[in-house]
């Protein structure tokens, strides 16, 4: 079955918060935080109609 998404959960602000308080080297940070915020904003088109058994899930 696939997973759409309006299947996840948000993350809620303190986790988020938590995860960058994380030690890591800045420059990995900001390169993680850069891909991240992509993904949100150009997100990977649906592979999947949310039907199991169609084609293409």
């Amino acid at each position: 079955m696939c997973d759409g998404p309006h299947e996840r959960e948000r993350p809620s602000a303190s986790s988020y918060l938590q995860n960058l308080r994380q030690p890591m080297p800045l420059g990995a940070k900001l390169k993680l935080l850069a891909r991240n915020a992509s993904r949100r904003i150009f997100p990977k088109p649906a592979t999947c109609c949310g039907h199991p058994g169609e084609p293409g899930c």
